[in-house]
């Protein structure tokens, strides 16, 4: 019998935050949680977000950018937005016991140099971390080590 809680990570493009913070949650507290990332408007996964997660030997590489109707009718013990274009236009999900909200930056909005945008994506990444660390201390009522 499967314990876990379900949790869904909404976006909007489900191209980078999203797709950071699924393979974030799933690495660092998949004994937890069975994690699921959506955008209300999805693109792609971006290259930069599949660099910096493989900087941690987090693969993400295989994840796809999908749309939010994908989970329609299922249940999620937690609903987390990670902007606020993703929390204005979400659905509700029925049975979410949680839901959950805090703005992240975009990184694929900023079209800097390369550097620039890999830094700006490992800002986010690390932030995304620490956001995931403190909501599964709190949602499994224990310190959980990340990273």
């Amino acid at each position: 019998m499967n314990d876990k809680k379900r949790v869904l990570i909404l976006c909007t493009g489900n191209s980078a935050r999203s797709q950071m913070a699924e393979g974030l949650l799933r690495h660092d507290a998949g004994e937890y949680f069975e994690v699921q990332s959506a955008g209300t408007k999805p693109s792609s996964v971006r290259p930069e977000a599949i660099a910096v997660m493989n900087e941690l030997r987090i693969d993400i590489s295989g994840h796809r950018s999908k749309p939010v109707e994908e989970f329609d009718g299922q249940r999620f013990d937690y609903v987390i937005t990670v902007c606020d274009g993703a929390r204005e236009s979400c659905p509700i999900f029925c049975g979410a016991a949680n839901r959950l909200h805090h703005n992240f930056e975009d990184p694929a909005a900023f079209n800097g140099p390369t550097q620039e945008r890999l830094a700006l994506f490992r800002r986010i990444r690390d932030e995304l971390r620490a956001y995931l660390a403190e909501f599964t201390q709190k949602a499994v009522g224990q310190q959980v080590r990340f990273g």
